[in-house]
């Protein structure tokens, strides 16, 4: 599938990165504030550079396993999507899904607005079955929005990746195909 654009009701759309994005994902990947609780630490405009020539080539490979895509609000790349369809297990119809914004954009739905956009192209576009997300033991805000929009936390992977020097575990989420559209519906 591509190019994808989704927009929700109040104006947030996911859509395809271009080379003009850099700085504004510099804007997120580069601030420590954001990057707290992500798998990585801050990356310089290089690093981001490089990422966006390596999603926006992997946007275009048959078929289609990753979808990193801009986050925007208000005419501006605001954050940053990904929803990684599972190649592990072919035919098993899962995808792993994470975002981040820009911190001056927190606390104002976008988030959660993210989220959903992801769920959305998950279940209604690609028609995955399970979609789940991993998270820092200690982001609240991200374990209350996950909940929010009904995913169950699974459990926690000990020493799942190492950041910052250190190993860190991760908190799993996911929602089930059935249970978003039963949401959906509601």
């Amino acid at each position: 599938m591509f190019p994808v654009s989704i927009t929700d009701e109040r104006g947030v759309m996911l859509r395809e990165f271009t080379a003009d994005d850099v700085d504004a994902v510099l804007a997120v990947y580069g601030d420590p504030k954001v990057t707290e609780h992500l798998s990585f630490e801050p990356r310089t405009r290089d690093q981001v550079k490089a990422t966006l020539d390596s999603v926006t080539a992997a946007a275009r490979v048959e078929p289609r396993t990753e979808y990193s895509l801009a986050v925007v609000h208000g005419g501006e790349v605001i954050g940053v999507a990904r929803l990684a369809v599972d190649t592990q297990h072919p035919g098993q119809s899962s995808g792993q899904l994470g975002f981040a914004l820009r911190a001056s954009h927190w606390g104002r739905g976008l988030g959660a607005a993210t989220v959903r956009l992801l769920l959305r192209l998950g279940f209604d576009e690609l028609g995955l079955y399970r979609l789940w997300g991993a998270r820092s033991p200690e982001n609240v805000v991200s374990a209350r929005l996950m909940t929010a929009l009904g995913m169950v936390e699974e459990g926690r992977i000990r020493g799942h990746i190492r950041v910052r020097g250190r190993w860190r575990d991760s908190v799993v989420h996911s929602i089930l195909a059935d249970e978003w559209q039963a949401d959906q519906q509601r």
